[in-house]
């Protein structure tokens, strides 16, 4: 089944990629360019875009300073887009453009962060830049910047009014210099981490045993993903692999295409995901094709998260509607609308737009929803009402000192540590073991897992062990089933 997404331009069946994740610094794809000289506007189309014309050139004529006609495109560029309220439909300029081809080349100087930043302001919040997902054994990785946390500032300059170019262009640079940010993490947890910029490469997978699991982490999905995929599967083969766990946590997204091939190794044909826009005619059904990799009665395990997004939501729940796998963890991002890149004619600016929505093979659209685990497991998490107790240790630097003076902690010593600081500031030990345990990995290249100090993992392992696999996955439901019950509790109970 070929799979290549075909978009109808100008009468013309013009190949491209489609675009899932907005949410990161620069993701590959490929883009096309387009001709506006047979687009049919309506009235009122034509006659927005003569006034807009007609204030452009009055603009230019009459301002009292001259004014680079440059600024005033890219201002309406960004001005429609904007209009949209949608974050993840944006005007790109060259620079922009250029780190697409960046990312594309596979490395970039940068801190290693996939950031997202709302348009406005938000529940009273202004619109500071949001951490996704720091991007395993970067620097922003290392320097211990956690998914959720918010730049405030960069080098001491607001992100609240910065847009996402401009944050793009203060956050990269040349490798070897640094750059400061002020984080801010919970409600009033504030501090400066500086970050020495360094080369980024984009990885894509990691894979181990774990004993005779074969564990498969996709990290993000670009052309490569589904290769090495494929050379983790060899390598579990040769292993005498029994059973499979798939980990998308804090994988943010990446290609459809990539998803849809990552689908392929676990599924017979059938339904991987489906896309509507608001024309019809350009729809889309994706089928995986036949003689899948991963033999069916191979036990699958998927992990996700609050920070699996977009393409990994695409596996995730065409595998959980298809039944071909148990899903562990917490509740998905809920990502579940397609970009398209763009390039326009005659500069290196381009523009990308939200063309349409997936589906999954139940027809149930996540968008703001996510999908939630077939069994929930949630990692110890602090309250607020431990945040200035957190607060003291973070200023004290204690953990990055003393993992520092002492690089090769034991488990043992680890939770000796951890004691000492529970008493210390009166904050969990278990979430202070992992916080030394992240620290530490940090100082060192990061293990595939780490199964000690994750309690996900952890409860994948144990359903594999118990042998309750099977009669887990018969109590599993789709996301239409699980959409439509949701429904129906929601309706007023008859008279």
């Amino acid at each position: 089944m070929q799979k290549r997404i075909f978009s109808l331009t100008n009468k013309k069946i013009t190949p491209v990629l489609w675009w899932l994740s907005s949410i990161a610094l620069g993701v590959v794809l490929m883009v096309t360019p387009v001709s506006y000289a047979d687009a049919q506007g309506s009235q009122s189309q034509r006659q927005y875009g003569s006034i807009i014309q007609q204030i452009l050139e009055f603009i230019q004529n009459h301002y009292v300073d001259e004014v680079d006609p440059r600024t005033l495109y890219e201002g309406a560029m960004n001005g429609m887009f904007n209009a949209l309220g949608d974050p993840h439909s944006n005007f790109l300029s060259v620079r922009d453009m250029l780190d697409l081809s960046d990312t594309t080349s596979g490395n970039f100087g940068g801190v290693g962060l996939y950031i997202s930043k709302p348009v406005e302001a938000k529940d009273g919040n202004p619109p500071y830049v949001e951490v996704a997902a720091p991007m395993e054994d970067t620097p922003g990785w290392r320097a211990g910047i956690n998914a959720g946390d918010l730049i405030i500032k960069i080098d001491g300059e607001s992100t609240d009014e910065l847009s996402m170019d401009e944050v793009l262009e203060r956050l990269r640079g040349k490798p070897g210099t640094d750059v400061t940010v002020l984080i801010r993490r919970g409600v009033n947890i504030e501090f400066p981490v500086t970050i020495t910029r360094a080369v980024i490469e984009v990885p894509t997978a990691k894979y181990a045993m774990i004993g005779d699991t074969g564990y498969l982490k996709l990290l993000t999905f670009t052309p490569m993903t589904s290769e090495r995929a494929k050379e983790a599967l060899a390598y579990f083969r040769a292993h005498n692999c029994k059973a499979l766990i798939l980990d998308l946590r804090n994988n943010y997204g990446g290609l459809l295409n990539a998803a849809i091939d990552v689908c392929d190794l676990f599924l017979d044909g059938g339904v991987v995901v489906s896309t509507k826009s608001r024309i019809p005619r350009e729809n889309r059904i994706f089928y995986a094709q036949k003689n899948a990799v991963v033999p069916f009665d191979m036990p699958v395990l998927v992990l996700i998260n609050n920070a699996s997004a977009s393409a990994s939501e695409i596996v995730a729940g065409a595998l959980k509607d298809r039944g071909r796998a148990y899903l562990v963890g917490g509740k998905s991002y809920g990502k579940g609308s397609v970009q398209q890149v763009f390039p326009i004619q005659g500069g290196g600016d381009g523009y990308k737009i939200t063309v349409a929505r997936y589906y999954t093979p139940s027809d149930v659209n996540i968008d703001k929803i996510g999908i939630p685990p077939d069994r929930e497991v949630k990692g110890p998490e602090f309250t607020e009402e431990d945040a200035p107790n957190l607060k003291a240790l973070v200023e004290a630097n204690e953990i990055p000192t003393y993992v520092k003076e002492h690089p090769n902690l034991s488990f043992a010593e680890i939770n000796v540590y951890a004691a000492q600081l529970s008493a210390k500031y009166a904050l969990d030990a278990e979430l202070l073991r992992i916080l030394i345990r992240n620290e530490q990995n940090r100082m060192t290249v990061a293990p595939v897992y780490d199964i000690d100090y994750d309690v996900q993992l952890q409860e994948a392992v144990n359903i594999l062990n118990e042998g309750s696999y099977k009669q887990l996955m018969q109590g599993t439901k789709t996301l239409r089933q699980l959409q439509d019950e949701a429904e129906a509790e929601e309706l007023p109970a008859a008279s």
